[in-house]
């Protein structure tokens, strides 16, 4: 049996652990797994003590984080004697410019397969500490896995990307939990005084220039329909947010400090989710989790063209201009007034997350790559 030992500060929570905890179910009799996560993680929402599920299938040995209000500089105790094992394969969960990859890749054994995982979809050139880190675990690496077709893109012809093996494997939702659910749809509407007669246009995520929240309220603005809209995060454009709301009462909701435990119930109170991104110099959509968990809960996707969006939406979603406000409002306009149409987007959309995204398939590509490389070697 060949051992597999996964590493990554989100698997904190029990929910994120489900690649390791699919990998060990996919495994049976040919790979073990264990998961190291943090002890606690300083999250945005406060501390996070470590998730216990009982029925996990994977190992999960806890280890104590320092510096973990910074992703960048956050480090792991006790790494030694769980690195002090004959692990087959190593897989670090940390992007490769910061000190916990380097902490990782350092420690593990010298005869076992290393490999890490990115979202990065930019061309970056980093500064010192962090351009050392990265050439550290590179050289170390086995293999390295992009979480998209545009993370892979941006790293070609990248030194010391190019020498190493790569696939392609998205990440995963839990298409059990984050589910159509007709009772929770319900209950978060009634909360807000809403029943089923006004289509709810949804955002989840951080309140920030670069999700595009600007397009969204202009196009929101300029609808003649009867409308709702419910966004699901928070950060600096909520004062941007709390003037919709003024400007249209009972019309908009503000859901803030939401765990990510609790948003399939908000999705499902969704007719509609809207994902605006907007490309910078600086960033773009690396992959959007919240399009995959509101497909996986028969929520229609409209979504810009930045970044990964298109690859993670395909034909199962509406794509649209990132600036073309007119074009979202005549989208929108469309979709609230068809019920049809957004039926056929919701069917489209679950059978994409069921069959592409769902975790067992995920797992499953992980597991392929890792059983391809340890042959290999």
């Amino acid at each position: 049996m060949k051992r597999l030992l996964t590493i990554g500060h989100s698997y904190v929570v029990a929910m994120n652990r489900r690649l390791a905890d699919e990998m060990a179910r996919q495994g049976g009799d040919r790979w073990s797994v264990t998961a190291g996560a943090p002890q606690t993680y300083a999250a945005d929402l406060g501390p996070i003590q470590l998730e216990r599920h009982e029925n996990e299938a994977c190992n999960v040995v806890p280890l104590p984080v320092h510096f973990d209000r910074s992703p960048h500089l956050m480090m792991y105790g006790r790494l030694g004697s769980l690195m002090n094992q004959p692990w087959d394969v190593v897989h670090c969960w940390e992007e490769p410019y910061v000190m916990a990859a380097a902490q990782i890749a350092g420690a593990a054994p010298r005869a076992s397969t290393f490999v890490f995982s990115t979202f990065q979809n930019l061309a970056k050139s980093y500064p010192p500490p962090f351009n050392w880190i990265e050439r550290r675990v590179l050289r170390r690496s086995s293999a390295w896995i992009a979480f998209g077709e545009t993370i892979r893109d941006a790293h070609q012809g990248r030194r010391g990307y190019d020498d190493l093996p790569s696939r392609v494997i998205t990440p995963g939702v839990d298409t059990c939990v984050f589910a159509p659910d007709r009772a929770s749809r319900a209950r978060v509407r009634a909360e807000r005084g809403w029943d089923e007669s006004v289509p709810v246009i949804g955002f989840a995520g951080r309140f920030v220039p670069e999700k595009g929240l600007d397009l969204l309220i202009g196009a929101l603005q300029r609808l003649e329909v009867p409308w709702r809209a419910l966004f699901v995060g928070g950060g600096p454009e909520l004062p941007a947010i709390k003037a919709l709301a003024a400007a249209f009462p009972r019309r908009v909701s503000i859901a803030r400090r939401v765990r990510h435990g609790d948003m399939p119930a908000f999705y499902n109170a969704m007719d509609v989710l809207c994902a605006p991104s907007q490309t910078t110099g600086r960033w773009r959509e690396q992959f959007g989790r919240m399009l995959i968990e509101a497909m996986a809960c028969g929520v229609p996707v409209v979504a810009s063209r930045s970044g990964e969006i298109p690859h993670v939406v395909a034909d199962a979603g509406v794509l649209l201009p990132e600036t073309q406000v007119d074009e979202w409002a005549a989208t929108l306009t469309r979709l609230v007034r068809d019920e049809s149409a957004r039926g056929a987007l919701a069917e489209r959309g679950l059978h994409r997350a069921r069959t592409e995204f769902a975790w067992p398939v995920v797992a499953k590509r992980h597991l392929d790559f890792f059983e391809e490389l340890t042959n290999a070697r």
